[in-house]
């Protein structure tokens, strides 16, 4: 959990046991420093676990920074920052390993409840500049409203923001570089500098149509990751799963409601509880998924693609 000046102080009723002491804006499901919860691996972080056994992690042909995608779920209660990502090439120019291109998929949102998600149309960079010297460059934005189980794509380079009244699930490369381009007079440092650099008048981001398969619905496909919606009831097997990949690479499974066991191939049960990601390697060995009442998952893929395959 992640302190942040515009997060919760309740938790509930996503994580209603955490005992919060400040605001805590995310939560994060697959950071470096996330601890496996069970097995012969628990207690060693995601990070030590890629590094130590890249080819198995994460597939061949792998960058060698670990996991690729980081998954947070954002609790906001006042505006975040207005900010902007860099992509790859002005990331590693920087002498970052990646850029960062993110989505939103909304959980859960309040009457009302908007995003800022790029620029109006015709939008200068002049404009921008000048709206920074009298503090209107939120009218530049283009807003969105969002409903409950909406995906938003945020590509690098995006002007963005989220305002309160959603629950979010954010998935992003694994990075954590952003720039902030306007922060309402929160007194906090800005990088109105690397914001003009990295920003981009126009961009893919907004809201994605559903796509409906026979046995799920991708949200999102994009060069760094998919996300497929998925209702299990009964048994499914990990094979299953996968059944639409061409090729293996880390996956993660979030369960958005429902209950849910996890079957390894000893036999042995997994917890997962609600709200929570299961890793899945590329090398994962045999599994299985079973929900007696229903159960609703997103299945979030790494894509090879960043891996230099």
């Amino acid at each position: 959990m992640v302190s942040r000046i515009w997060g919760t102080r309740n938790l509930a009723p996503w994580f209603p046991n955490a005992a919060l002491t400040e605001p805590i804006g995310e939560v994060w499901l697959s950071g470096d420093a996330c601890t496996a919860h069970s097995g012969p691996l628990q207690g060693q972080s995601l990070q030590a676990i890629c590094s130590a056994q890249a080819e198995a992690m994460l597939g061949s042909g792998n960058d060698g920074h670990g996991s690729p995608l980081l998954i947070k779920i954002l609790f906001a209660q006042e505006k975040l920052s207005v900010q902007v990502h860099p992509d790859d090439t002005l990331a590693q120019r920087q002498g970052q390993p990646r850029g960062k291109t993110e989505c939103w998929y909304a959980l859960e949102a309040a009457p009302g409840a908007e995003v800022a998600c790029g620029l109006k149309a015709g939008v200068s960079l002049e404009a921008i500049e000048a709206s920074l010297q009298d503090h209107t460059l939120e009218e530049l934005l283009n807003v969105l409203p969002v409903a409950a189980g909406e995906m938003i794509f945020v590509d690098a380079g995006t002007v963005h923001a989220i305002w309160p009244g959603a629950v979010l699930l954010e998935t992003q490369q694994n990075s954590d570089v952003t720039y902030r381009l306007y922060d309402y007079g929160r007194p906090r440092a800005l990088h109105i500098r690397e914001s003009l650099e990295a920003l981009k008048l126009t961009t893919e981001a907004g809201k994605v149509p559903v796509l409906a398969l026979e046995d799920r619905e991708i949200l999102v496909d994009c060069a760094y990751f998919r996300i497929e919606r998925m209702q299990i009831h009964g048994m499914v097997s990990g094979d299953a799963l996968a059944a639409k990949e061409t090729q293996v690479s880390l996956s993660y499974l979030f369960g958005q409601s429902g209950s849910v066991t996890a079957i390894g191939q000893d036999g042995r049960e997994i917890p997962w509880p609600e709200h929570t990601a299961l890793a899945v390697p590329a090398q994962a060995t045999p599994f299985q998924l079973e929900s007696t009442d229903g159960a609703t998952v997103l299945r979030i893929v790494a894509k090879r693609s960043q891996h230099g395959a």
